[in-house]
């Protein structure tokens, strides 16, 4: 019953953090670190974090299904390859490959040494001012309809940053989306939409670890905090959505810097283990 507990608590976490700009991986690194609980390992938070592009799936279903046929369409169909939504699929697959690439090649890099907690507050602080140094700047002049190829590739390359835990799969991708000058809106639009072959493939390479490996929870759990990443995280993106269409990032900068000072301090003082 205490695993389903912490399943549920981890759940929560991802579903809350998962979207915004402010690193799941790294509050489902630090978090269980503060609370006694140990690492949950790379491959549980792979996993449940599948939970999270479930919602991705249902909540742009459309938007998904109009870019899949208009792209499977361009394939037999020439006329239709200049078509928005055929060439979006395209950039979604080319701009996926970065992470992908890395991920495999970097795979017991990324399990073990980019989990250590002095890199994770590292990154939380430097990206967090990465975002708010491009949100300010960001021209803000570019809707979705506007995206590039050489666009898509630059934002693929950010998100592969996220394979550093305390980076942010959103927050790099929104990053570099307002250094090119999109609009809040469709910066993360297209970030869900880029992360969806990513944490879904991921997850499921990851898989045969459960139970083993790193992993300390077993499917139970496991499947436990996936379901409710999946509920708490269809909420997130909602909000999400509706928040950037008016408001700045500062608050998601605050806090990143924020926890990755505060982790910084209680590694020093002892009160975590790196």
């Amino acid at each position: 019953m205490w695993d389903l507990f912490q399943a549920v608590v981890l759940g929560i976490i991802q579903g809350l953090t998962e979207f915004l700009p402010i690193s799941s991986s790294a509050h489902l690194r630090i978090y269980p670190e503060l609370f006694g609980w140990g690492d949950p390992g790379a491959a549980f938070t792979a996993v449940i974090q599948i939970g999270t592009e479930l919602a991705v799936l249902i909540y742009f279903r459309h938007d998904i299904w109009r870019i899949a046929t208009a792209w499977l369409r361009s394939l037999v169909k020439p006329e239709h390859r200049g078509d928005f939504d055929a060439r979006m699929g395209w950039f979604i697959i080319i701009g996926s490959l970065p992470i992908v690439v890395l991920g495999v090649l970097l795979k017991d890099v990324i399990e073990k040494d980019f989990r250590n907690l002095w890199i994770i507050a590292t990154m939380l602080i430097v990206m967090g001012v990465v975002l708010g140094v491009a949100d300010r700047l960001g021209r803000t002049e570019r809707t979705i309809e506007q995206m590039t190829l050489r666009d898509s590739i630059m934002m693929g390359a950010a998100q592969a940053l996220a394979l550093i835990p305390g980076v942010s799969r959103s927050g790099a991708t929104l990053s570099m989306g307002r250094a090119l000058g999109y609009d809040r809106e469709a910066a993360t639009r297209y970030a869900f939409l880029l992360a969806i072959p990513a944490v879904v493939g991921a997850g499921l390479f990851e898989l045969k670890e459960i139970p083993g490996g790193d992993n300390p929870y077993g499917w139970a759990p496991t499947l436990v905090a996936t379901v409710v990443s999946f509920v708490v995280g269809y909420a997130a993106i909602a909000w999400l959505l509706r928040y950037v269409s008016t408001k700045s990032y500062t608050p998601f900068v605050l806090y990143r810097v924020v926890l990755g000072a505060a982790t910084m301090v209680l590694l020093a003082t002892g009160v975590l283990m790196a």
